[in-house]
């Protein structure tokens, strides 16, 4: 029969709390305006089976000429959507993750993941095609990729850098355009 462990409680004595308190200082409580405020997403990311996808036409190209940039934003549209988007104008209302897809599983999800972004009328999602940093040659193939698909596709309005906490260069903001 095995023995249940004890959990023990730790008693401190008198003249080590006061050897602590002497150590550390005084304690000053961070300013309001120094603490960062953690929102919680309203939304739950939506879960993709592969059962429920329709079949969809293979449209965008791998052909890349040269460097892609780090924003788009289609013709006619004002800088100014660029900043709302950064500024999180739009809430990221799903993520997709392509870390460690070969090309023609990350482009046939890509487009699946578009497809059904705007069947939920979502206006901002997230794209996650990491940074590069354990590829080959330290080539970053699907972040070049990725955002060259996005350029090309019909429902892509504009997309810029995600914010460091979202990923930054290894992550894109991608607004779409409204079913409605």
């Amino acid at each position: 029969m095995k023995k249940k462990p004890t959990i023990q409680t730790l008693s401190v004595e008198p003249e080590d709390a006061a050897l602590f308190r002497a150590a550390v200082g005084e304690v000053k409580p961070i300013p309001e305006y120094n603490r960062v405020v953690v929102q919680k997403s309203f939304h739950k990311p939506i879960f993709h089976s592969p059962a429920s996808s329709p079949e969809l036409p293979d449209t965008l190209s791998d052909f890349v000429t040269g460097d892609t940039p780090d924003e788009f934003l289609s013709n006619g549209l004002s800088r100014m959507t660029l900043r709302k988007l950064r500024r999180g104008t739009w809430p990221v209302r799903d993520r997709l993750d392509l870390h460690g897809l070969n090309s023609d599983a990350a482009r046939n999800l890509l487009q699946e993941f578009l497809h059904d972004a705007i069947q939920n009328n979502f206006r901002s999602v997230l794209v996650i095609h990491g940074k590069g940093l354990n590829s080959p040659d330290g080539e970053a193939v699907l972040r070049k990729l990725a955002r060259h698909w996005l350029i090309q596709h019909p429902v892509v309005l504009g997309f810029c850098n995600a914010s460091p906490a979202e990923g930054g260069s290894g992550a894109v903001l991608v607004l779409l355009k409204s079913n409605r």
